[in-house]
């Protein structure tokens, strides 16, 4: 069976399932990015290496503790979230008046350092990580066969990333969030403490790329490397997106996995590309990104 463009239409539902797959992870670490980003004014480096923790996490409260997936989607990003707490409460705090490349390079710095001490007491070689059993098989829907964990990722996803929009976008906390980034003095001045929602904002910015981790853990092995070359492309889809922007990040990130999937059908070799020349031509048209706003 031939689609419109003379391609086997399975191998075009395929690649559109891997690209749903690899959004759905664009969008989940784009999203921490833009909460961090947006709200706090810093860009973290660090969040590839801390998708890679909550993978890791995951990974050691199974083998060593028996504590199986379900729980280590709670678990693990409070744990990485909370490494977070400690490194914007110790670190980022003090670079809060400087300029922004100086965060930049923290948080790059960090990321090497993390993604080292992995790599040197674990190696490089990919360990698997174990579908959850709930999940395990999937469906024959005539036309693909889909896997029940994938559609778990996808739904998941963009389940917690409309949530979190909402929550930023359409409640008082993120009223108050929004409204500390552009006058944290009057915020204090009605009782807000604004030094805590900063490092709570951060700490759950990392969770959620700690969440992606152990999503990513059953489909691409845990890996100390797994979030080094992710975090290149997640920056891209945050760039395209508008840098700050909350629902520009989940739209982009679904769309440009989409559309990494499909050039791996009607043009592979463009597929490691795509994505860097769709930012390239959205920074000549809109440098403040597709839902960004100039400053």
């Amino acid at each position: 069976m031939m689609d419109i463009f003379g391609a086997p239409s399975q191998a075009v539902f395929g690649q559109l399932l891997i690209g749903l797959i690899n959004g759905s992870f664009y969008a989940l670490l784009s999203l921490g990015l833009a909460v961090i980003f947006g709200l706090l004014n810093i860009i973290n480096f660090t969040h590839g290496a801390q998708y890679m923790m909550g993978a890791f996490v995951a990974y050691l409260l199974l083998n060593k503790l028996g504590v199986g997936y379900w729980w280590a989607l709670l678990i693990a990003p409070l744990v990485v979230g909370f490494s977070g707490v400690l490194i914007e409460r110790w670190m980022l705090s003090r670079l809060y008046k400087l300029d922004h490349l100086y965060g930049l390079l923290l948080t790059f710095g960090l990321a090497l350092i993390i993604q080292g001490l992995f790599r040197n007491y674990y190696g490089s070689t990919g360990m698997p990580y174990a579908i959850p059993s709930q999940l395990s098989g999937g469906q024959n829907l005539g036309f693909m066969f889909l896997p029940n964990y994938r559609a778990w990722v996808i739904g998941a996803s963009a389940l917690i990333c409309l949530t979190t929009w909402i929550v930023i976008e359409r409640t008082r906390l993120g009223s108050n969030l929004r409204a500390a980034t552009e006058n944290a003095p009057l915020v204090q001045a009605f009782g807000v403490n604004v030094p805590r929602m900063v490092t709570l904002t951060y700490g759950f910015g990392v969770g959620l790329g700690a969440l992606a981790g152990v999503m990513a853990a059953p489909i691409y092995q845990v890996n100390p490397q797994m979030g080094a070359d992710l975090i290149v492309v997640v920056f891209a889809v945050v760039v395209i997106g508008g840098m700050g922007s909350i629902m520009g990040s989940i739209i982009t990130g679904f769309s440009l996995g989409v559309i990494e999937g499909l050039t791996k059908v009607f043009y592979p070799e463009a597929s490691n590309t795509v994505i860097f020349v769709i930012m390239a031509i959205v920074l000549l048209l809109k440098p403040a990104g597709l839902f960004g706003t100039q400053k």
